[in-house]
């Protein structure tokens, strides 16, 4: 299988064997979203989303920064001068955001800097973090006179629960890595220099797995809401998909034979 390397825009779009890694690429403006970098991203999570060969997608930035939210200058212009009322009825964040929710494939966030306001509602929309020990993360809207967005008010809490969900919104006060690893907002916090290698590495562990069954446990997660009986309805419907699967064969028969299973995605 051939490596591939693209560029959107904004967006360095790399894929070496299974695994995709989409870079947001504004190093000079700390990967602020501005630009076309919000329509960048959703293209290249898009072309991982509709790769087969790819099991697990990366998500990071250049230089030293993973998104420093919101680019100010443009967001100010449109304070200023108004927004398109396409801007106000579906916009473009929205898509951006769901573009890394909903991609059916695990996404894992590897935080190499400063994650703030919109940008840590970027990280938050990947299903695993690891943080570079140089990660800081803020939900700053409130600074700047706005409030969060990106899905920051639903995320933030499903993770840190309500009452630190709001205390973190009501005073963007900045966390560092270690505070976010003692949150449950980050599942590790490794060495700058190893935290692409390390979200390599979970990805490949990752990537070795049946990709239907990982697909359907990720819908599974996500539709966390209702009680119990309906959690164990959508289990078991996933369930039955993946019994009638050819992974499923071949994963449970490489393990009486005692090898490592070769899944096909089907």
């Amino acid at each position: 299988m051939a490596n591939e390397t693209k560029k959107f825009g904004c967006v360095l779009y790399e894929r070496e064997g299974n695994i995709a890694t989409v870079t947001l690429n504004r190093p000079e403006r700390r990967n602020a979203l501005g630009d076309t970098l919000r329509e960048d991203i959703v293209a290249a999570m898009g072309t991982a989303c509709c790769d087969d060969s790819v099991r697990v997608v990366i998500l990071t930035g250049a230089g030293t920064a993973f998104c420093s939210g919101g680019d100010v200058g443009e967001l100010l212009d449109r304070a200023e001068n108004g927004r398109p009322i396409e801007d106000k009825i579906a916009p473009q964040r929205d898509r951006t955001l769901l573009a890394i929710y909903e991609c059916p494939k695990p996404v894992i966030a590897a935080v190499n800097g400063p994650a703030m306001g919109a940008g840590m509602n970027l990280a938050l929309a990947a299903d695993i973090r690891i943080a570079s020990d140089t990660a800081i993360f803020s939900q700053s809207h409130v600074k700047r006179g706005m409030m969060p967005d990106y899905g920051g008010t639903y995320l933030l809490p499903l993770i840190v629960g309500y009452s630190k969900a709001y205390e973190l919104i009501y005073t963007a006060i900045t966390i560092d890595a270690d505070e976010a690893l003692r949150l449950g907002l980050v599942s590790q916090v490794v060495d700058s220099k190893l935290l692409l290698e390390t979200a390599a590495s979970l990805a490949r562990t990752i990537a070795k797995n049946a990709p239907v069954p990982l697909r359907l446990a990720k819908i599974a997660v996500q539709l966390h809401s209702g009680d119990l009986r309906q959690a164990l309805d959508r289990e078991t419907a996933a369930q039955n998909v993946c019994y009638d699967s050819i992974d499923a064969q071949e994963g449970l028969k490489a393990f009486t034979e005692k090898r490592e299973p070769v899944f096909i995605g089907s």
